[in-house]
């Protein structure tokens, strides 16, 4: 029983009260470093050789055939002529880095893309193939690349949302709005600002519903899934060096 003595004390530091044994007993703490988490090496094994790969995010939670489901997924050029997955790369050794954007009226989707076209350089000269797709019809991926602007030939449209289902994304109100995850927008406040010097909400997809999608970044080296991440909340994208220096150490056939 708690007697009324103890419940007078004061605790000392780091301890905490027994019932038990009626006092207070001290307690290991841990303090995590506020470094970034490096991304951890793995090894994946293939028919012909086995090869260690940076990964920064898991791609174990997906079937090992997504590279095949996905490839079937119909979604539209920037221009409006329908395209199925697998005919956006090279399926056999063809390295590409997929980014799907939340919604084509989204800011910080507008500032995920002007990050894409200024690395996208970068991707070309190391033989990357840079895909960005977004939520709405093709017109609205039209008002993005115009206005931004960015290249077409890498800007898709998927108004039904087809991949992000496959992919399982996050989607509803909490992660849109409410997510903590959201709050490292605040520290791109100057990329984001720049970004939507040209923006414009009309540019919001019609089917209101689309808004509350989350997006989120892989790599594929042909249908082979090497890195996923999905986007917690609305910002919350994955660090594109970090894409970049995944798609420097995979190995060449």
């Amino acid at each position: 029983m708690i007697s009324p003595k103890s419940m007078l004390q004061v605790p000392p530091p780091n301890c905490l009260y027994s019932a038990k044994y009626g006092q207070f007993l001290p307690v290991t703490t841990t303090t995590l470093s506020p470094k970034r988490t490096p991304p951890t090496l793995i090894t994946t094994r293939s028919a012909k050789k086995t090869s260690r790969l940076i990964m920064g995010a898991s791609a174990s939670s997906f079937s090992a055939d997504i590279g095949d489901v996905l490839s079937d997924v119909s979604i539209f050029t920037s221009a409006g002529e329908p395209i199925m997955f697998k005919d956006l790369w090279d399926q056999n050794e063809g390295i590409a880095v997929v980014a799907l954007l939340r919604h084509f009226g989204c800011p910080c989707c507008w500032e995920l893309a002007s990050s894409l076209k200024e690395s996208k350089e970068k991707f070309d000269s190391s033989g990357v193939k840079l895909i960005a797709i977004g939520v709405g019809t093709p017109n609205k991926a039209r008002l993005l690349a115009e206005r931004l602007p960015f290249p077409m030939d890498c800007l898709y449209a998927d108004p039904e949302r087809k991949a992000y289902d496959v992919l399982g994304l996050y989607y509803g109100l909490g992660r849109t709005f409410f997510n903590p995850a959201s709050a490292k927008v605040f520290s791109r406040f100057d990329a984001l600002r720049k970004a939507v010097k040209n923006y414009t909400i009309e540019a919001t997809p019609d089917d209101r519903s689309g808004v509350l999608q989350q997006g989120g970044m892989f790599v594929f080296k042909g249908k082979q899934l090497l890195y996923s991440r999905k986007d917690e909340g609305t910002g919350d994208h994955a660090p594109l060096d970090d894409i970049f220096e995944i798609c420097c150490k995979v190995p060449v056939a």
